[in-house]
């Protein structure tokens, strides 16, 4: 297999894993779900302290925190900074009902396929400060010292994110290519 076909087989793989949520119901209800948990996270996780103090004082407040913090992201980083933070929460929805499906399929033996997602959800893109969840687990600083605010990190989380849900492909299928074909 050379170059051109292992790219191929790469984008085919990749586009089965990002359409197979949306084969059922099921699986569209939970890509929304945990996007939409993602975002909320990934939003709150842009000024923890903020977010803290003001749920701690109620629930109620959770309307204006999530307008607050999404008009802070837009603010700091405009329409760019809002679409990473966007398509961080769709993508990692697809990851989890993919890999959801995959250990419901095939067990636990092909879920190693997706443990690069680990590293991209860590260092996943609060699109104001680059911290993402790496913030709440205290490496925040660190990050502010690297160049663009840490944007890299940002753009290596989707492309981790990209890479391994391509290279996992579609959950129900084997990656596994047959002796007559592909």
């Amino acid at each position: 297999m050379d170059l051109r076909d292992s790219v191929e087989q790469y984008l085919t793989d990749l586009g089965a894993a990002i359409t197979y949520p949306f084969e059922t119901w099921r699986g569209t209800i939970g890509l929304v779900a945990v996007a939409a948990a993602t975002y909320v996270l990934l939003l709150l996780s842009t000024m923890p302290a903020f977010s803290l103090q003001m749920l701690g004082d109620g629930l109620y407040w959770f309307e204006y925190v999530l307008v607050s913090l999404t008009e802070t992201v837009y603010r700091t980083d405009g329409w760019t900074g809002l679409a990473v933070v966007v398509l961080y929460a769709l993508l990692s929805g697809i990851a989890v009902v993919n890999a959801v499906a995959q250990f419901r399929f095939v067990g636990p033996s092909r879920l190693a396929d997706l443990t690069g997602i680990v590293p991209g959800l860590l260092a996943s893109g609060c699109a104001s400060c680059g911290a993402g969840l790496l913030g709440f687990l205290g490496f925040a600083g660190g990050l502010a010292a690297l160049p663009y605010d840490g944007a890299l990190i940002r753009i290596g989380g989707l492309v981790l994110l990209l890479f391994f849900l391509g290279r996992a492909g579609h959950p129900e299928r084997c990656a596994i290519p047959t002796e007559g074909g592909k």
